[in-house]
């Protein structure tokens, strides 16, 4: 199975700032430890550009995106307390929406139907017309809506396991069917969305999947996750195509989150994944960077994702999953959504 990757040195340039966590040694420690990976010279190097004015209308709003073009004639211009744009940050983002949208494409006309796109600034916080979260453009719903529109697709899945609930993405869908939103994140955290009860609204109803769960969640734990929720809904769902906005920052030693996933965690989430899309969607998954701050937490995890979508075993990767069962407070989040969603699907459970 051919894997296609996505790198582009325009993601560099977009600059945080002295200190800030989503910087560009995090691309630059994704680099190395690929590079490091027995098949890395298997890799399909895909093709990337920027994304059109007309596809960041799909997702955005014409005078939030006059103000980030803007930001091109100033040396910084600031959205909030930890997000900003100097004069390079726009050109970058285009590219990393670009980049998602033209993964998605490849997918659909040639044989390389599994990527990753190891892109910056990350997306899935982006509103319609707002910057947030160090997001600027939303990438995963840029390419969806491109997907819908412009592909030819009626039925898209954005999964989404970031440890941030990507606020941006399931607004921009809440009332479309077209495009199912699944989120397993850490909740109470950054930015307070994504509870249970917002299941999207209208056409959309049942179609925004929030999994908010505890602090301390293991890989056992989102193994019950993936098997009692997500996994049903996506096969019922009978998606066309995936998209992972594929955060790492759910990894046990990230700085900015509480969760336990290791790399073998990371890969599991992957194998599931990978089933759904080979039995629904001619094997098209698309995975689209968002957050991890650990460099060698979110090295190590891209690594184990793409090892999955290689169909190289890693079993013998450090940090792999045990056998242990969820814990109890799992467990009652787990029931809480499937209560929820009942009326929407039917979620027998796979464990």
């Amino acid at each position: 199975m051919s894997v296609g990757l996505i790198e582009h040195p325009e993601f560099l340039k977009h600059d945080n700032g002295r200190g800030h966590p989503e910087r560009p040694e995090r691309l630059s420690a994704i680099s190395a430890g690929v590079r490091e990976l027995p098949f890395a010279a298997d890799l399909v190097e895909m093709q990337t550009r920027n994304a059109s004015r007309a596809e960041l209308d799909l997702v955005h709003e014409p005078a939030y995106l006059d103000r980030l073009e803007e930001s091109r004639t100033r040396e910084v211009t600031i959205f909030d307390g930890d997000t900003r744009a100097t004069r390079f940050s726009f050109d970058a983002a285009l590219r990393a929406a670009g980049s998602a949208v033209s993964a998605v494409e490849e997918s659909l006309k040639s044989e390389v139907r599994r990527s990753f796109v190891l892109n910056r600034p990350p997306g899935h916080h982006a509103e319609a017309a707002r910057a947030m979260g160090f997001c600027l453009l939303n990438n995963a719903a840029i390419a969806a809506a491109a997907a819908v529109a412009h592909g030819g697709l009626d039925r898209v899945a954005i999964v989404d396991w970031d440890v941030h609930h990507g606020n941006g993405t399931a607004h921009t869908f809440a009332s479309r069917s077209d495009v199912l939103y699944l989120s397993m994140h850490q909740s109470p955290h950054y930015p307070g969305t994504g509870q249970v009860h917002e299941i999207g609204s209208g056409a959309g109803a049942g179609h925004t999947v929030n999994i908010p769960l505890p602090a301390g969640c293991t890989d056992a734990d989102y193994a019950t996750v993936m098997d009692a929720i997500a996994l049903p809904i996506l096969r019922e769902y009978a998606p066309q195509l995936i998209i992972v906005s594929a955060g790492f920052d759910a990894h046990r030693n990230d700085p900015l989150a509480g969760m336990l996933l290791t790399a073998e965690g990371f890969a599991a989430l992957t194998r599931g994944l990978v089933g759904v899309a080979d039995e629904f969607a001619e094997g098209r998954i698309v995975h689209v960077l968002e957050g991890g701050y650990d460099l060698n937490g979110l090295a190590d995890g891209v690594c184990a994702v793409l090892s999955v979508l290689a169909g190289v075993d890693i079993d013998s990767h450090p940090g792999k999953a045990r056998s242990n069962q969820p814990r109890p407070v799992v467990a009652s989040a787990v029931s809480a959504v499937r209560a929820q969603h009942s009326e929407f699907w039917s979620m027998p459970d796979e464990r």
